[in-house]
């Protein structure tokens, strides 16, 4: 794959950039590139500059560059630009593989203290916290997404996401010991 030249960027030709990292194996390659791309990016691109920082933050963390990963959310998070995933979120679960555990709840404090964020992240960070042992953070960050985007789940993608929110949710809900509720039962019905 020859380096990336543009500075206009779409989601499709991103995918394609990332099919080839996990073709490849070139996790650490494809993260510098995009690197590279969010910092020569221009205002009109569909993929905005933080969410190209994201995705390289993504990228070294598969790598398992949990340092780098944190740099470049930490980028996104200084640019203020759109995601599709709240920066502050993924540098959190960065910072738990790192142990930053102070550092890493400081972000999700912050996080739950401003506008709601989107489904993809409380699905992060139920995950994230999860796979740290963090049981009751995890289902209270995936209860409060769950009645969040409960009625809000009328497009197949939006129901797809929640129906994984929910299943996390009860993953770790059956972990915790936790009898089944109101929430756990509406799997039933999708």
């Amino acid at each position: 794959m020859g380096a990336m030249r543009l500075t206009h960027v779409t989601t499709a030709e991103l995918d394609r950039w990332e099919f080839h990292a996990v073709r490849s194996g070139e996790h650490g390659r494809v993260a510098a590139q995009l690197l590279d791309l969010a910092n020569r990016v221009d205002a009109g691109s569909e993929v905005s500059r933080a969410e190209l920082f994201v995705r390289a933050g993504e990228q070294w963390e598969i790598a398992q560059e949990f340092e780098r990963a944190c740099s470049a959310y930490q980028r996104a998070i200084d640019d203020g630009g759109a995601t599709v995933i709240d920066a502050r979120a993924l540098s959190a679960g960065a910072l738990l593989q790192l142990d930053e555990v102070d550092q890493a709840y400081a972000h999700l404090k912050r996080l739950e203290g401003e506008d709601p964020p989107g489904l993809q992240t409380f699905i992060h960070v139920a995950e994230a916290l999860y796979a740290h042992d963090d049981l009751e953070g995890a289902e209270r960050w995936a209860t409060v997404g769950a009645h969040r985007f409960l009625d809000r789940a009328s497009s197949p993608y939006v129901r797809d996401l929640l129906v994984e929110l929910l299943r996390i949710r009860f993953r770790i809900r059956t972990d915790l010991g936790l009898s089944e509720d109101r929430l756990d039962r509406r799997l039933d019905e999708e």
